[in-house]
């Protein structure tokens, strides 16, 4: 099955609506990677080490999760484990990368 994903313009559609309609963003690049850049608000979780995170995890049943990485590769990974542990999570088609090249120029890229 395949694993849904949102587009970074409907990304920030949702970001910009109702604090209590926002999606949780969950980062699973490695921590040098968010350290350069990072959607504001996001948690980082390490894709090797999600599972470690279960407690927090199960903080976000019943809200939206959007996972994202550098380019949309490890977020569908992600996105897949959240689903499998009951979560309603997508992934953020084509990462920070493409959400900085379409939504807001102002993120630095790598």
């Amino acid at each position: 099955m395949p694993i849904p994903e949102i587009t970074p313009a409907e990304l920030a559609r949702r970001l910009a609506g109702p604090p209590e309609s926002r999606p949780v963003l969950v980062d699973v690049r490695f921590p040098h990677e968010h350290e350069w850049v990072a959607l504001p608000g996001s948690v980082l979780m390490p894709l090797p080490e999600l599972e470690d995170f279960h407690e927090q995890l199960d903080s976000f049943r019943g809200r939206p999760v959007v996972v994202y990485c550098h380019h949309g590769v490890r977020s569908l990974d992600g996105a897949a484990y959240l689903i499998d542990r009951g979560l309603q999570a997508v992934s953020l088609q084509g990462g920070i990368d493409l959400y900085s090249r379409t939504v807001d120029p102002a993120l630095p890229r790598y």
